[in-house]
């Protein structure tokens, strides 16, 4: 089969693989019928080591596909069932699960080898999310049923850990597809102010159709400054911090409102930041967010996609085959992109 392989910063390859197999009871595999490039797979895009023993590592961890396989522990599933995966597997049974936190799964983990025509998919019992039978493989539904596998949820995990509700004013920092289903989790939470914080003119202007009421263009303390104009010298009771890497964080920090909660949904490219007394314990300033759960959240998510009352899947502007992954790679890296589909 044809699979994306990453060698090192710059180069993706489509190669021929060999099909993967059931190596657990737990396992299944799938068929992939949509899979796609994630923002965060331009960060080993953009910075990967060589492997010194020249190895490469198999792309995607955002998947829709139909049952090939399953081992004998996945039950309550059957052949060509199709389902989407939450791009952290986990059996869904141990204590972290059980509260909803999946990413932490005691057996669980992060896919990977997506960007392919078959994949295997661990603790399937457990992740495998079934979709309606009358969604086919070509249904325009698609792209926004696989964005609860990543994106979409990853927006909301966002929205609600910082508590977003009806009283409360929002920043979203990012204007990447996380940073636009965001302000869209944030507006379905009933959010009365929305600054969306981007300076990519495209993507902005989807961000105001999904719901931010205000675009700050600017970065850095002009930024700052222009979200406190916005808010009566205040700042927002809640920021989404969409992108992660340092100057996004210190945005953040600088927008939000005393009492307030940063919550972080961009893979952090850091480990130091600022939380101190000045930074954050001065103002009573909550820090949240990590990798969403996004299994937990897609029964809640699912209805809004199915009757056409919310189409996520507008962040994907591109639709490309197997064999045209590397391109896309560039094309999201070069911002021609925001967010590349893949059809198999």
């Amino acid at each position: 089969m044809k699979a994306n392989i990453m060698y090192e910063a710059g180069d993706v390859r489509v190669e021929d693989v060999p099909k993967p197999q059931l190596e657990e009871s737990t396992d299944s595999v799938l068929k992939v019928v949509a899979a796609c490039i994630c923002g965060s797979d331009l960060h080993p895009y953009r910075h990967m080591h060589a492997d010194e023993q020249g190895g490469g590592e198999p792309m995607g961890h955002e998947v829709i596909g139909r049952i090939e396989e399953m081992g004998s522990g996945v039950t309550d599933f059957k052949k060509g069932d199709l389902v989407v995966v939450p791009f952290a597997y986990g059996d869904n049974t141990c204590p972290y699960c059980q509260e909803g936190l999946q990413t932490s799964c005691v057996n669980g983990g992060f896919m990977s080898g997506c960007q392919a025509e078959y994949v295997r998919i661990p603790q399937a019992q457990g992740s495998m999310f079934k979709l309606p039978d009358e969604i086919g493989d070509d249904s325009p539904l698609l792209p926004s049923l696989l964005t609860i596998s990543d994106v979409y949820g990853t927006g909301y995990h966002a929205a609600v850990m910082g508590g977003v509700n009806e009283n409360t004013t929002v920043t979203v920092v990012g204007d990447g597809a996380v940073g636009l289903l965001a302000v869209l989790s944030a507006k379905k939470l009933g959010a009365r102010k929305i600054i969306l914080m981007g300076r990519h003119k495209e993507r902005t202007d989807l961000g105001v159709e999904f719901g931010a009421t205000d675009v700050v263009s600017e970065r850095g303390d002009e930024g700052i400054a222009k979200v406190h104009e916005l808010t009566n010298g205040e700042g927002t009771h809640v920021v989404l911090e969409c992108v992660g890497l340092m100057p996004a964080y210190d945005m953040s920090v600088g927008v939000v409102r005393p009492g307030g909660v940063i919550s972080r949904v961009g893979a952090p490219q850091y480990e130091e930041a600022g939380v101190g007394f000045a930074s954050l314990f001065r103002h009573n300033i909550t820090l949240t967010g990590g990798p969403a759960p996004t299994r937990a959240y897609m029964d809640e998510l699912l209805p809004d996609i199915l009757d056409g009352s919310l189409n996520p899947g507008r962040v994907f502007d591109v639709t490309m085959g197997i064999d045209d992954v590397p391109e896309g790679y560039r094309a999201m890296n070069d911002r021609e992109a925001l967010k590349v589909l893949v059809k198999p």
